[in-house]
């Protein structure tokens, strides 16, 4: 005996991409010939006879329209040429990652330009950097080594970046955003 239950609550799966022919719902349409040229609104019927004689699909362009826009083209093409521009749009696209830099009050020179010089190779790849000083214990009584040093971050980045969040305290650690401009 199998121990699997009936899944009542399967989802169909919606239609992709637009609709076409029989899948149209209005009555009347505005229709676009295979070469182009505008022919007019006709009903769904004849419309869909006149891309059948041609061996093609009629494919609902612009459906909030009124009456709908439809052109009489193939339906793998169409699909095709979609993909196509998504992905050109998704190859243009930069995504900015938000790379992190810690430091302490007291961190030497040497940790310090190293943390810099990390920084700014992450601006110039188009990344924002997040620089975070953390306060320990008493270290907290002198925030102001904390400001110094975020301020001395800002003159050293400020040919390649601008500030997109100032210096601010969350708990025990002040934070700031720089961005490449």
């Amino acid at each position: 005996m199998s121990n699997s239950k009936p899944n009542y609550f399967q989802r169909r799966s919606k239609p992709q991409g637009p609709r076409a022919n029989e899948r149209i719902r209005a009555l009347d349409v505005q229709v676009i010939g295979s070469d182009g040229t505008n022919l007019g609104p006709m009903p769904l019927k004849k419309a869909i006879e006149l891309a059948r004689s041609e061996d093609l699909d009629l494919i609902e362009i612009s459906p909030n329209t009124n009456p709908p826009v439809c052109k009489v083209m193939d339906m793998g093409k169409y699909k095709y040429d979609l993909q196509k521009k998504a992905n050109q749009a998704k190859k243009k696209q930069k995504t900015a990652t938000l790379k992190e830099i810690k430091l302490r009050p007291g961190t030497e020179t040497h940790d310090y330009n190293f943390k810099i010089k990390n920084a700014k190779k992450f601006i110039v790849k188009g990344d924002k950097v997040k620089f975070t000083v953390k306060f320990k214990g008493r270290e907290m009584q002198h925030t102001e080594l904390g400001k110094e040093l975020m301020n001395k971050i800002i003159e050293e980045t400020k040919d390649i970046a601008k500030v997109e969040s100032h210096p601010k305290f969350e708990g025990k650690q002040m934070v700031m955003i720089i961005q490449p401009i």
